[in-house]
């Protein structure tokens, strides 16, 4: 398939994603480039003094870590270089109680509903309760036909390639494939769903015509 026609497809579905994510109570968009996103995310948190980070390679290649710093903002990013055990626990706390909090999604069901998996929880926690806002950056690559294929997206593609990444002892990080397993190090131990925009909380969902993260 070519790039055009790739991206032909995505335009057709992004915009009836974005259709469906505004009908269940969302702030959606669609961006033709990652450029454009980082415009977007720009513009959404234009109010905005801190900001929380979950660890969304998807996020961070936008390069926002850096521009929000860079202005002056207060970003709690538990990424950073040599955090001991307790700054590392302190900043994950942190992302649950900032003006904004931004991360991606492991699945985007093209019905509407926005569907993650954690390790430890702060992403799916700080994504439906605490920050005053969440922005949610996801490529077309995450979008599936519905809520059933978005749960297989998870389980057959996210969890395994981000798994590898980390370097995690899991039999799908050497194998490829999910056995639901037992391992310590098991990535996949928390399933959310957001089925409409949680009643307290402004969230954004900024879906990007291109390929990103896992």
């Amino acid at each position: 398939m070519s790039t055009d026609c790739q991206r032909w497809l995505w335009e057709q579905l992004g915009q009836k994603c974005v259709t469906n994510l505004k009908k269940n109570g969302f702030d959606a968009s669609l961006a033709d480039t990652t450029d454009q996103a980082r415009d977007i995310v720009m513009a959404l948190t234009a109010d905005c003094e801190s900001f929380g980070f979950g660890g969304s390679a998807t996020v961070r290649g936008l390069g926002l870590v850096e521009v929000f710093r860079q202005m002056g903002k207060t970003v709690h990013d538990h990424w950073q270089a040599g955090l001991t055990k307790e700054q590392d626990l302190a900043i994950r706390l942190a992302q649950g109680r900032c003006d904004c909090f931004l991360c991606s999604a492991n699945a985007v069901a093209l019905t509407g509903e926005i569907v993650n998996v954690d390790g430890i929880g702060n992403r799916t926690a700080a994504m439906s309760f605490g920050p005053a806002k969440v922005i949610i950056v996801a490529g077309m690559n995450k979008v599936t036909a519905d809520l059933a294929s978005a749960l297989a997206r998870i389980r057959e593609v996210a969890a395994p390639l981000r798994a590898k990444s980390l370097n995690m002892a899991t039999p799908c990080a050497e194998t490829g494939i999910c056995t639901d397993c037992h391992a310590p190090q098991r990535i996949c131990r928390i399933t959310t769903i957001l089925h409409r925009r949680p009643s307290l909380t402004e969230v954004a969902v900024v879906l990007v015509n291109t390929p990103l993260g896992f």
